[in-house]
């Protein structure tokens, strides 16, 4: 019997870290998070997750945007744990560097693009053959309201985002006959990091709700499409924006 992982890029902070948590507490699976930078907060994250559960959490640091750095930091992980399977991905992972499309250097655009789109390819490539193999896998794609509707002074993520989303529905339909489901949740003005400068008084007053969603609520949506209860749900872009339509 193989031991059970559940990845998740960019899992140390924010959106990322409440997921890894809730999927821990709700599954029980072992967890993976990647970061790039901040080990601190990494290994804070880490010895949350094992303190307050009963599973294994490790942590990864490599940059997903970078092919030969995230297949090599991958694969090594296989080799040395040879009787485990990553059997829950979940791309969440993002940059922002915003601005008004006109105005943008290439280097902005590029690295929105690059950390979303290419990330997705150099970490979900290698994950679904074995999800495929066993006839179980979950990828839950992180995206945004920007990617649905599009944002100004976002182009660049707006258009990663997008781009996730159709990836989305056209690999869901590919796999869908292995029992391996693809989705994606896109959430509008969340608590995090990439937030915390927003005027957040301003933007309230453009959603519904009136008021930003938190972390937990993301992770809870997750975990649950991470779950066999969502079985027969597959290339769906699912909103959690408090009605921002």
């Amino acid at each position: 019997m193989k031991t059970k992982y559940a990845l998740i890029t960019g899992g140390s902070r924010g959106i990322g870290k409440a997921i890894a948590k809730q999927i821990a507490k709700d599954l029980g699976y072992h967890i993976l998070i990647t970061y790039v930078n901040n080990d601190e907060a990494a290994n804070a994250t880490k010895n949350e997750i094992e303190t307050e559960t009963s599973v294994r959490c490790e942590v990864l640091k490599f940059d997903i945007a970078n092919r030969n750095q995230t297949a090599e930091v991958l694969e090594s992980w296989q080799e040395n744990y040879p009787e485990s399977i990553i059997e829950v991905l979940v791309n969440n992972a993002g940059v922002t560097r915003d601005g008004l499309f006109m105005a943008m250097s290439e280097n902005d655009w590029d690295q929105v693009i690059n950390t979303s789109v290419q990330g997705f390819y150099n970490v979900t490539k290698p994950l679904i053959t074995p999800m495929i193999r066993q006839r179980f896998g979950r990828v839950i794609n992180i995206v945004s309201v920007s990617g649905v509707k599009g944002t100004a002074g976002q182009t660049n993520y707006s258009a990663a985002k997008a781009a996730i989303i159709g990836a989305t529905k056209a690999l869901a339909k590919e796999i869908a006959k292995r029992k391996v489901t693809v989705n994606a949740v896109a959430p509008g003005f969340i608590n995090s990091d990439m937030t915390e400068e927003l005027d957040e008084k301003e933007l309230k007053k453009i959603i519904p709700a009136n008021r930003f969603g938190e972390p937990q609520e993301v992770a809870d949506l997750v975990s649950f499409l991470a779950s066999k209860k969502a079985n027969y749900i597959t290339g769906e872009v699912i909103n959690i924006n408090g009605g921002l339509h």
